[in-house]
């Protein structure tokens, strides 16, 4: 594990600490731009045992630019537990229809129970002014 890996993983530690030390439910959007399946996996890992230790929370994961594959049917490396993670109440997979556009994808190409959402970004920052913390999945 590289000090970088090691670093990013610390941090998230802390901040879903903090996140979860409060009483009250927390609703958290996770952001996802990559191509990398690595960061994909991670991603639906991150929202899988969240979802199941804390089932009244929320948890959006919103797609954009290069993640566009982590739903596609025919490519998706995580496609089978994002349509498993889908069917929880407390959690939700957006993809960017900008996005969608751009790589000439169709709702029919999308996994089933995804939503397509105007734009990425917007969604984003509309989750933040609803008082919704925020994650970068990254690598």
């Amino acid at each position: 594990m590289t000090m970088k890996t090691f670093f990013t993983l610390l941090l998230v530690g802390l901040i879903t600490g903090m996140a979860f030390s409060q009483e009250e439910p927390v609703k958290i959007v996770f952001d996802v731009t990559s191509n990398n399946t690595s960061v994909h996996k991670s991603t639906v890992r991150h929202v899988k045992a969240m979802s199941a230790a804390y089932p009244n929370s929320q948890f959006e994961v919103v797609m954009y630019s290069g993640a566009m594959e982590m739903v596609l049917k025919e490519k998706s490396v995580v496609a089978e537990d994002i349509a498993k993670l889908i069917q929880k109440d407390n959690v939700d997979f957006v993809i960017c229809e900008g996005t969608m556009k751009r790589h000439k994808a169709s709702e029919s190409d999308i996994i089933d129970g995804v939503r397509s959402v105007p734009d990425g970004i917007l969604e984003i920052v509309s989750r933040q002014k609803e008082g919704w913390g925020y994650i970068k999945e990254g690598q």
